[in-house]
């Protein structure tokens, strides 16, 4: 992640990977895998209590972000993506 992904506040995609047909993709560089998973976040020193910015997770990789976010004093709360696998 460069300085300028965390300061836009958006995960970076990757530019290659293997392609995965349809849906919103993972957050996770590199990874390209669909989203099961949507989780909101904000930084309080930047923005208002009620703002929340989403990073999409599949789910090998929804802990590691989630502890990314955890780990930084950012993650609020980890929901299933509507019409995923995991929202039925």
């Amino acid at each position: 992640m460069s300085i300028f992904d965390q300061l836009s506040g958006a995960a970076p995609r990757a530019a290659e990977g293997p392609a995965v047909s349809g849906g919103p993709k993972c957050s996770r560089k590199a990874c390209g895998q669909n989203a099961s998973w949507q989780l909101l976040w904000n930084n309080p020193r930047i923005h208002t209590p009620d703002r929340r910015k989403v990073w999409l997770a599949c789910p090998e990789h929804r802990e590691w972000l989630q502890d990314y976010l955890v780990t930084r004093g950012l993650w609020k709360q980890t929901l299933p993506l509507e019409g995923s696998p995991a929202s039925s």
